[in-house]
Parts: C-alpha cells; structure tokens; sequence
C-alpha cells in the first residue's frame, strides 16, 4: 500500500540536496562497473542503468563464464549484487560515507571473484573527490529515495508509451548516472556535426552521445541553476525555430540556460490529469523538433495512432 499512496510525490531539491548527492554517486559506482564489463554500444547504451519492479539495475553482465547484476531495492533500501551462480549479497542503503559503501561494494565483488578495476573519478558534478577518498558524501534519506523511486516508475511508465508510438531508431528508456536523469531518445537517421563537447563531460563521450541527429527527453531532478526537479526536451544539432515552437502545456518554457524545453515537475504532480500533461509535453516537444528540422516523419512514425 505504501507504493500507492502518492504517485506523484514531492521531491523538493533543497530537502533531499545531501542524499541526492550521495545517491547520485552510487549509481555511478554501479555504472561504471557496467561499463568497465560491457563491450561499447552506440550512444553509450552499454553503460545505463534501468528501472525496474524494485529501484535501479544494471541487468545482466557478463564476467568471465558467469553473469552477475547489480540492483538498487528502493523498497528494502539494499544495494544487491546477484550472480548466476545462485550467490546474492546485500549492502545496506544507508547513511554511510561514499568511501565506506565503495570499499564495501567492490570486496564483496572480490570475495565472491569478481575483480573490476575502475575509475574511481565521478563524472558530471562539481566535487570530483574519488569514491575511495570521499567522506564528505554520507546522507542516506529514505523518504526522499522513495519519493525519486516513485517519480522514476510513473515516468519510466510514460516514457514507454511515449517511445512506443516511434517506430524509427530509438533508444530504450533507461537512466544515465552521469547527470542522474531519465531518458529516452529518438533519431532522424541523418548523421549529427561533431559535438563540441559539454561542461563535466569528456570530449569522446559526448562524440559517440550525439553521433545521429536527436530528439531527447526525460526526467531530472534537478541542479545547479536548475532549484527543482523538471522534465526536459531537447534536439541536436537544434534547428532554426525549435526554440520558438508552440509547446503544451503553457507552463513549458524554453531555458536558453541549457538549450532544453522544460516542464516543473510540479505541474504534471499536480495536474487532474498527469498523465495526459507530460504526453503532450513529450509529444509537442518532438513535433517541434521533427517540424523544424524536416526528419522523415512518415518513415519514423506510427500511421495507426
């Protein structure tokens, strides 16, 4: 019953900073123990995590002769690493200094053979501290994790409808650890210019990110200038007039901050219908998108909706 009650939970930023910012680094120790296995896949597919009945996994991952995967139980509050061998451990989501919960992670990995060396770097945020060094991040806040599991869910849940009606190239919805959002994105076909590269982010990376022309969206709770958790809408490369399209609902805004459309969160929390709000945010954002930089609409979408 408690998963029912609230739907559409609040999750303002300045309440939940300190386990955000935790919470965001160990997603990354997950994905980058993903990645570190997973032969490349284009636009980096190879490195997300998606959600699932319980919080976040990895899914499956190949090491060696065995498959292991990595969850976050966002009911349960454990980080569980699963192997194809019947082996389960479980580590406690709590409020425990980045540093402890890494080393703790990485022997059981070793204890159970599994043997992973990674870039201890986090990537996408301001205090780069190495996992192995960082015990200033430390806040576990189980109230704040349900109410991001909740918002994950019914988004992923609607993102999935949204992808359903595109039957070009499109990626599935998963979440990039590295700016901690939800996502799905779907493509022209055509090839994209050189991306110029983003603050926090390695050259090579956002190459291989933005290799195709795009048309992207989803959830983030939110950072930096941006206070509050909103969902987001972006082209690349981005068209002449995206900028100015005529966007539902008219709480949508264009942020020229970060080249996206947004929509608070808040307003599809509160609207009488949610679901209906972000799908005409999703689908009003990509019609922009298609319109203005001329995709082969025909090809790529669904005649019988």
């Amino acid at each position: 019953m408690t998963l029912t009650k609230d739907i559409w939970p609040s999750l303002s930023l300045s309440e939940w900073k300190d386990t955000y910012e935790t919470l965001h680094r160990l997603t990354q120790i997950a994905g980058k123990i993903r990645i570190a296995l997973e032969p490349l896949v284009n636009h980096w597919w190879n490195s997300t995590l998606y959600v699932n009945s319980r919080g976040l996994t990895t899914s499956a991952m190949a090491y060696e002769n065995i498959q292991f995967q990595i969850d976050f139980d966002f009911i349960d509050h454990f980080f569980i690493i699963q192997t194809s061998e019947g082996i389960t451990r479980k580590i406690p989501l709590e409020s425990r200094p980045i540093a402890d919960m890494y080393k703790d992670i990485m022997y059981n990995l070793s204890d159970i053979n599994i043997y992973v060396p990674l870039w201890t770097t986090p990537v996408e945020v301001s205090d780069r501290t190495p996992f192995e060094e960082d015990y200033k991040h430390a806040s576990y806040d189980r109230k704040y994790v349900t109410h991001l599991w909740h918002i994950l869910f019914q988004s992923s849940r609607i993102l999935t409808e949204f992808r359903s009606r595109f039957i070009g190239k499109v990626s599935p919805v998963h979440f990039f650890w590295g700016a901690f959002d939800l996502a799905v994105t779907r493509f022209s076909g055509r090839s994209a210019p050189s991306h110029p590269g983003a603050p926090g982010l390695a050259k090579f990376v956002a190459i291989e990110a933005y290799s195709h022309e795009v048309s992207s969206c989803g959830f983030w709770p939110g950072g930096g200038e941006i206070d509050n958790p909103i969902y987001y809408s972006y082209t690349y490369p981005e068209p002449k007039g995206f900028k100015e399209s005529l966007i539902k609902p008219n709480e949508a805004y264009y942020d020229k901050r970060m080249g996206e459309f947004m929509l608070p969160y808040e307003v599809v929390r509160k609207a009488e219908n949610p679901d209906k709000i972000l799908l005409d945010f999703l689908e009003t954002t990509y019609n922009a998108a298609a319109t203005t930089a001329k995709w082969d609409r025909n090809a790529l979408e669904r005649k019988d909706l």
